[in-house]
């Protein structure tokens, strides 16, 4: 390595290193498809992580302080049934109660980037093999996405799948025709 290029590293400052994210991506598995599944999948997934723990911070320390976050008439334990999706985090000692936050926070992190990926890499493939980007695009990677999330969950019924898919295409079609609106 010359001493140009060596010195050329050093004088980077953090700022140019993420404005070359903005322009090539994390990744460069060798297609755009896989870079854009990857990416997103990444993404959010880093979403899913910090959503997931902050709301169960914010829970702890509701419960911690006495409050009821609930509103009114809920009794306790419905409530503190429904908020708190880390239901084994009170386990028996500290190690077990991390223990369940590891594990549920990777597991919501794996289903944000799991909807990401599959939403991404659709309307990627879609607008590929039909030639436009348009409404009916992003309708059928909205269902199929809503499906696959569905299917993650623990207890999920034909009900909730036909539901997340309709809610999946419902939402990405609003999203999609309200882009050129604001």
């Amino acid at each position: 390595m010359s001493s140009s290029s060596s010195s050329n590293l050093e004088k980077r400052s953090l700022l140019d290193e993420l404005s070359s994210f903005e322009k090539g991506g994390f990744f460069d598995l060798g297609h755009p498809l896989l870079n854009r599944i990857a990416e997103s999948f990444v993404k959010a997934a880093g979403i899913g992580a910090i959503q997931a723990v902050s709301r169960e911070a914010y829970f702890t320390a509701i419960e911690g302080a006495g409050l009821d976050s609930g509103g009114g008439d809920v009794s306790s334990e419905l409530s503190g049934a429904k908020k708190r999706r880390f239901p084994d985090l009170r386990g028996e000692t500290n190690r077990k109660s991390l223990e369940a936050m590891v594990k549920n926070t990777g597991k919501e992190s794996l289903q944000w980037g799991l909807a990401a990926g599959v939403y991404s890499g659709l309307t990627y493939g879609l607008k590929e093999a039909r030639g436009s980007h348009d409404w009916k695009n992003s309708a059928v990677a909205g269902a199929i996405t809503g499906m696959a999330l569905a299917l993650t969950s623990e207890d999920s019924s034909h009900e909730q799948i036909v539901q997340c898919a309709i809610t999946g295409a419902a939402i990405s079609t609003a999203a999609n025709l309200l882009t050129g609106i604001f």
